[in-house]
């Protein structure tokens, strides 16, 4: 009888077999010598590798998922477009509604918002990203100085030509 544990014997087992496998060191199985040859490699190589492995299940997991969540969507929605078209008349204006009243409230909490923020801006009490603010307008200002120093000595140049061409 041959050694179980040789790598030249496979043992076949047929289809829908209750027979649990051997245990022990079973070296054919796929996985088994995947995670081998993985702990062969260098540390590297072996954490390189298993990140992808990772990655690769993860976004098999996710498009699964995104499959059931699509599918469900689109059988649900088929189920229930009579009901939604029947409903139409109050949903319609209840959109609106609600999509008109998110979009004020939305708008005067930024309005709120900016307004406090340039009460405290100007009241000198640095609020959040005032230091970029006043980064930015020595910036402007400085370039302005020097545009304004250019035009200056340029056209200063320029009437200097005129004049003694005239």
């Amino acid at each position: 009888m041959a050694d179980r544990t040789s790598p030249s014997h496979i043992q076949q087992r047929p289809y829908g077999s209750t027979i649990a496998p051997p245990r022990g060191n079973n070296i054919n199985h796929p996985i088994a010598s995947f995670l081998r040859q993985l702990q062969s490699q260098s540390p590297e190589h072996s954490r390189q590798r298993f990140g992808l492995l990772a990655i690769f299940i993860s976004c098999g997991i996710l498009l699964l998922l995104t499959g059931i969540t699509v599918t469900t969507f689109v059988l649900g929605f088929i189920a229930f477009l009579p009901i939604i078209i029947i409903s139409s008349p109050i949903w319609i204006p209840l959109f609106l509604l609600v999509t008109g009243f998110l979009s004020v409230a939305g708008f005067l909490f930024s309005t709120a918002a900016v307004m406090s923020w340039m009460y405290r801006y100007f009241k000198g009490m640095h609020p959040v990203g005032s230091e970029q603010v006043d980064y930015a307008r020595s910036r402007i200002y400085d370039t302005a100085a020097h545009v304004k120093d250019y035009a200056g000595v340029y056209f200063h140049g320029k009437l200097k030509d005129a004049a003694s061409g005239a």
